[in-house]
């Protein structure tokens, strides 16, 4: 009778895993949500070394690519991004509003553990959150026990969709001009050196 009663409770454990794991919302849907009728076409922030230098501290990893798209609409920005939880991707949806967070949508999970960040009784608690001068966000997150990555990872996304959303919002605070911000880094020219002819 106990052997059947473990059997069972790990058959409903790995059935509530399986059905934990996958795509929540798409990031056309999650776009269309946000926007509505006034949904934007996507832009580029073009990452500079300058701002590649302080993603990085944000995120303590390395920034790969050389440019993050994002949706506007006059004072609102959404972002979708993915960071590691532990060994896979989780895509992350953010909507900021005057620089502060409006909405966050787990869109896609992929692990076995570390889910529940998905429920709104988590991503709740980012509502109105803001990035400080230090950049760290301006109110406490309680973690979940047994997903402690996930949750940093969460947070992470959180901060860095802030940090991207001065560079486009706020311009006198950048810690670059607006303008480049909005353009690849310009290639120096090959200078073309032509020896003098004998005469």
């Amino acid at each position: 009778m106990a052997l059947l009663f473990t059997l069972a409770a790990l058959t409903l454990t790995a059935s509530n895993v399986a059905l934990s794991k996958g795509v929540y919302q798409t990031g056309p849907d999650f776009i269309a949500e946000t926007f509505g009728s006034t949904t934007p076409q996507s832009k580029s922030l073009w990452l500079t070394p300058q701002l590649k230098n302080t993603a990085k501290d944000i995120m303590d990893r390395r920034i790969r690519g050389i440019r993050v798209r994002y949706w506007q609409h006059e004072d609102k920005t959404a972002w979708i991004m993915e960071e590691i939880g532990k060994e896979l991707p989780i895509t992350i949806g953010v909507v900021i509003v005057k620089g502060r967070v409006k909405q966050l949508k787990i869109l896609a999970f992929r692990e076995s553990r570390g889910w529940e960040v998905r429920y709104p009784a988590f991503t709740a608690q980012y509502q109105n959150v803001r990035i400080t001068p230090d950049y760290k966000l301006d109110q406490y997150i309680d973690g979940i026990t047994g997903a402690t990555l996930s949750v940093r990872a969460v947070t992470k996304v959180v901060k860095l969709a802030l940090f991207y959303h001065q560079q486009i919002t706020q311009p006198n605070t950048n810690q670059v001009d607006k303008n480049q911000a909005h353009k690849p880094p310009n290639k120096q020219k090959e200078s073309l050196h032509v020896a003098p002819q004998s005469p």
